[in-house]
């Protein structure tokens, strides 16, 4: 059976896509072309049913933003875990990642995926290291067993670290990294060459992967493995070099007919967002563009959901097609339930200000910014609260200190707005 993208190359599609087309607003011929050339995914698996809400990632589309949950060796709470799901969803996430590393995390991943309607990922590897008592210990088959594993269960996208090889890592060794390596998956697979003196499964046998994601039409994301995880290691010939590597991986996966995206950093200062958004999209060939923030200060402990939203919006203005929440918690602890819900909003806040100048949803974008301002002009606070980004935060603000007036209780009656509006329609 063919894959979206190798029936997109004959200018075909299931019948499934024209709602995503239409929840667009993109025109389903164009859309197709777009998913030919690998310029726009749709993640979904061949074992999704009809009430799956796929959705598409990429050029000329809104941009999206994913929600990680998953336990830790530390906390195992999985309807917690459940719980963070539904909340990410609630809050108008538009995919789910499973990050769990403790407990059962076969039980763990089902659970949370019978909860969960959109795109849906995983990070192989995590449950490949679990089952051996040391990372080290896993044999070269145990990489490959566990995305089948997982594919079996229905997973969307596969965030796989294949751009590691020795050439990189020898560029590493030769750096001057502040904090070398912080992606759990790519310190894992180093971990594993280095003490084995052997190249990275994914790498070497990239080709045998590619059979395993084609099976079930499972979307590759190019995991970043030496994104920069602090201000001081932006922008290093590392992260460059793993640029590049991605590029010929990405090119590899068109070839085969399996959709792919890459993954982006990580920590990198604002004046330098626009040069790697750009670098990645060029030797990438335009692939989709999966960004962590990027965060762009390492001081904001407790705030990193509102550094990353600001890295989010310079990145996606520049070209970024996917953003990843970052929590309150991060850095600093498993986040909680509300911490998830306040990263997801912080996260979509990025995308609509990346959208609001981006091709193909500037005119779309604008159109909801100019009918909440309208609703603001008139004082209609329902409509306003409609339109907001977190209608029930817009709500409990407003009731908790209500005006006496139509207007809100930071003016009361010299409401600017109220003023020039009775001014104009007084008559004299």
């Amino acid at each position: 059976m063919d894959t979206l993208m190798e029936l997109a190359k004959k200018g075909q599609h299931p019948g499934w896509l024209e709602k995503v087309a239409k929840d667009e607003d993109i025109d389903i011929e164009l859309l197709v072309k777009l998913i030919a050339k690998g310029e726009v995914v749709v993640p979904r698996s061949i074992l999704r049913g009809d009430d799956f809400k796929a959705k598409a990632i990429g050029r000329l589309v809104s941009t999206k933003v994913n929600a990680n949950v998953g336990t830790s060796d530390d906390y195992v709470n999985v309807e917690e875990e459940i719980l963070k799901a539904k909340t990410a969803i609630e809050a108008g996430t538009d995919a789910v990642m499973d990050l769990s590393t403790g407990g059962n995390l076969d039980r763990i991943r089902r659970e949370i995926m019978a909860v969960v309607d959109v795109p849906f990922g995983t990070v192989p590897i995590y449950q490949a290291a679990k089952g051996c008592k040391r990372v080290v210990d896993m044999d070269e088959d145990d990489f490959f067993k566990v995305i089948e594993r997982q594919a079996k269960d229905g997973v969307d996208f596969m965030t796989i670290h294949a751009g590691v090889n020795w050439n990189s890592v020898e560029r590493l060794k030769r750096s001057k990294r502040l904090l070398g390596v912080v992606s759990r998956g790519g310190a894992i697979t180093i971990g594993w060459m280095i003490h084995n003196q052997k190249e990275n499964p994914y790498y070497e046998n990239f080709d045998y992967l590619l059979e395993l994601l084609k099976e079930f039409d499972i979307t590759i994301s190019l995991g970043d493995a030496f994104r920069p995880g602090c201000i001081e290691d932006a922008s290093d010939r590392v992260k460059y070099t793993e640029f590049i590597l991605l590029g010929e991986l990405v090119e590899k996966c068109r070839e085969a007919g399996v959709q792919a995206m890459v993954e982006g950093p990580g920590h990198v200062p604002i004046d330098e967002i626009e040069t790697s958004v750009k670098a990645m999209k060029f030797v990438t060939g335009n692939a989709p563009l999966y960004l962590l923030g990027p965060l762009v200060t390492d001081i904001a402990a407790g705030y990193d959901h509102i550094s990353a939203a600001i890295g989010a919006a310079i990145a996606g203005m520049s070209g970024a097609d996917f953003i990843c929440y970052v929590t309150p918690s991060e850095h600093l602890a498993l986040p909680t339930v509300e911490d998830v819900r306040e990263g997801v909003i912080a996260a979509r806040i990025a995308a609509h200000a990346a959208d609001l100048v981006k091709e193909g949803q500037r005119e779309k974008a604008r159109k909801r910014d100019f009918e909440l301002s309208l609703a603001r002009k008139n004082l209609d606070w329902e409509k306003q609260f409609r339109l907001s980004i977190d209608p029930t935060k817009a709500r409990q603000i407003w009731e908790r200190r209500k005006s006496q007036s139509d207007a809100c209780s930071m003016c009361g009656e010299l409401c600017a707005i109220k003023l020039v509006k009775e001014t104009f329609e007084k008559k004299y």
